[in-house]
C-alpha cells in the first residue's frame, strides 16, 4: 500500500505543480498586455465591467433607500420596530402591507423601561386636507405620540405638537382632542395654509356630503421650515385622532414603532416588548428589505439584468478577440505539451482576472457614485440620503461581475479550443 502512495503522490504533486505555473504565466502575461502590449483593450473591459457595477450598485442603493421607507420613514430614532411578514402582531396585510398591533400599549411600555427616553408608534396614511375657501387635496399624514422634547418624524419636527396623546384615554378614544397638525412647506404651499388656519381633515372616498359640522377640523400648529422633508407635501398629526379616522384604532395599528434613548438601552427593550418583529438601530440598513418593497426590487432585479447582459456581452466580445490574436501562444503551448484542459484554463484565468478587476474597480466607483447622488440630492431636493450603501453590495457587485465573467468565458473557450499547432505553423 505504501508503494501505491508513493507512487500517487509525486504525481499529483507535478499536477499542482503544473497548474501553479500555469496560473502564474497567465497572470504574468495578463499584466504584460495589461501595461504594455494590450493594454487598451484590456482597460476598455475592465471600464466596462466596472461602470455596468457602478451603475448596478447605484440603482441598488437607491432602490434600497426607497425600500427603507423614503421621506415618511426620515426620523432620529435611535431604534426603529417593524412587522414582519409571518409575526403574530402583524394585523394588516394586503394593500396597506404588514402593521404592528397594539402599538400604543406596547410604546406605553417602552417609555417606562430603563434608558429609553421616549417610544411613539407611527402610522402613515393619505388623507384629504381641504383650508378654507381651498380644494381638497392628498397629503401623506403621519400621526405620533409626541413629548414635548424636540424630535423629527417624516422630515418635521414635533414640539409643535401638544406633548401626549389625550384622544387615546386609555384606548377608549374617546379623549379630547388635541387638533393640532404640523405642515411640511410644500404641504401648507399646496393647501394654502398658514399658521393658525383651520383645515378640514376626512380619508379619501370618504362621503362628500358630509357636513363641515361632521368633518373633523385640525389647527395648523406650526409650518416646519423650507427644506423640511423635502418637497413632499407631509404633516404631522396626534396617532390617536389618526388612528380614529383611518379605522386603525381596531387592534391600536401602526406601521412602526420608534424609539428614542440609549443604544443597547432601547434595542434590549424593543427586542422585548416585540420579539417576534424586525428591530434596527439608527444607522443600519437591512437589505432584505427589497424584497419586501416591489418597485424597489423591481428596480433592483431590472439593474441586475441590464447590468448582466451588457458586462457578459463586452466580456465574451473582447475575450475572443484576444484569444484570437493570441493563437500563437496557444500553439506554443500545445506544442510543448500542454493539454486542451491546461490551455482553456489560461485564457478563463485571463478573462477572470479581466473581470475581477473590474469589479472591484466597479464597487469602488459605486461607492463613490451613491456619495455623489446623495450630495447632489442633498444640496437640491432631498433632506437627506436618497440612496443607501450597504456592506453587503461590496460582495454583491463583484459576485454579479464574476457571473458575468461565466456566462462569458465559453466564447473565448470556443475560440481557444479551435486553435492548433498545425494551422498556426502554417500561417
Amino acid at each position: 500500500m505504501s508503494d501505491e502512495g508513493d507512487d500517487v503522490s509525486p504525481d499529483g504533486s507535478r499536477r499542482r505543480t503544473r497548474w501553479r505555473g500555469l496560473v502564474g504565466l497567465t497572470a504574468t502575461r495578463w499584466w504584460q498586455r495589461a501595461t504594455r502590449t494590450t493594454g487598451g483593450r484590456i482597460a476598455s473591459t475592465i471600464a466596462t465591467v466596472a461602470l455596468t457595477v457602478a451603475f448596478l450598485l447605484v440603482v441598488t442603493g437607491v432602490a434600497l433607500a426607497l425600500a427603507d421607507g423614503g421621506t415618511a420613514s426620515d426620523d432620529d430614532a435611535t431604534v426603529r420596530i417593524t412587522a414582519e411578514d409571518g409575526s403574530t402582531l402583524s394585523a394588516v396585510d394586503g394593500v396597506e402591507g404588514l402593521r404592528l398591533g397594539a402599538s400604543n400599549d406596547r410604546a406605553r411600555e417602552l417609555r417606562s423601561a430603563p434608558g429609553v427616553d421616549h417610544a411613539s408608534p407611527v402610522l402613515v396614511e393619505t388623507v384629504r386636507l381641504e383650508s378654507d375657501g381651498g380644494d381638497p387635496r392628498p397629503v401623506r399624514v403621519v400621526g405620533v405620540v409626541p413629548d414635548g422634547e424636540s424630535r423629527t418624524v417624516a422630515g418635521l419636527p414635533t414640539a409643535a405638537l401638544e406633548a401626549g396623546d389625550p384622544h387615546y384615554a386609555n384606548g377608549s378614544y374617546d379623549g379630547p382632542r388635541a387638533g393640532g397638525i404640523v405642515l411640511s412647506p410644500t404641504a401648507a404651499e399646496r393647501l394654502e395654509a398658514a399658521e393658525g388656519d383651520e383645515v378640514a381633515v376626512s380619508m379619501p372616498g370618504q362621503d362628500q356630503a358630509n357636513t363641515p359640522a361632521t368633518t373633523p377640523t385640525v389647527t395648523v400648529a406650526a409650518v416646519a421650515d423650507d427644506g423640511a422633508a423635502g418637497d413632499a407635501p407631509v404633516a404631522l398629526v396626534h396617532l390617536s385622532e389618526l388612528q380614529s379616522l383611518s379605522g386603525a384604532d381596531d387592534g391600536q395599528l401602526a406601521d412602526r414603532v420608534l424609539v428614542w434613548g440609549e443604544p443597547a438601552a432601547a434595542e434590549s427593550a424593543a427586542d422585548d416588548a416585540y420579539p417576534d418583529a424586525s428591530v434596527t438601530v439608527a444607522g443600519s440598513t437591512d437589505p432584505a428589505a427589497l424584497f419586501d418593497d416591489g418597485l424597489a426590487f423591481a428596480a433592483s432585479a431590472v439593474a441586475l439584468l441590464v447590468g448582466l447582459t451588457i458586462c457578459a456581452s463586452f466580456v465574451a466580445t473582447t475575450a475572443g478577440m484576444a484569444v484570437d490574436e493570441d493563437r500563437r501562444t496557444l500553439a506554443v503551448l500545445e506544442s510543448v505539451g500542454v493539454p486542451v484542459g491546461g490551455r482553456l484554463a489560461v485564457v478563463a484565468v485571463s478573462t477572470g482576472l479581466t473581470t475581477l478587476v473590474g469589479a472591484v474597480v466597479g464597487v469602488a466607483l459605486g461607492a463613490a457614485g451613491i456619495a455623489g447622488v446623495n450630495a447632489v440630492a442633498g444640496a437640491t431636493v432631498a433632506p437627506g440620503a436618497v440612496a443607501q450603501f450597504h456592506p453587503l453590495f461590496v460582495p454583491y457587485g463583484i459576485a454579479v461581475a464574476l457571473l458575468a465573467g461565466l456566462v462569458a468565458v465559453p466564447y473565448p473557450l470556443a475560440v481557444a479550443a479551435r486553435t492548433s499547432v498545425l494551422a498556426e505553423v502554417g500561417r
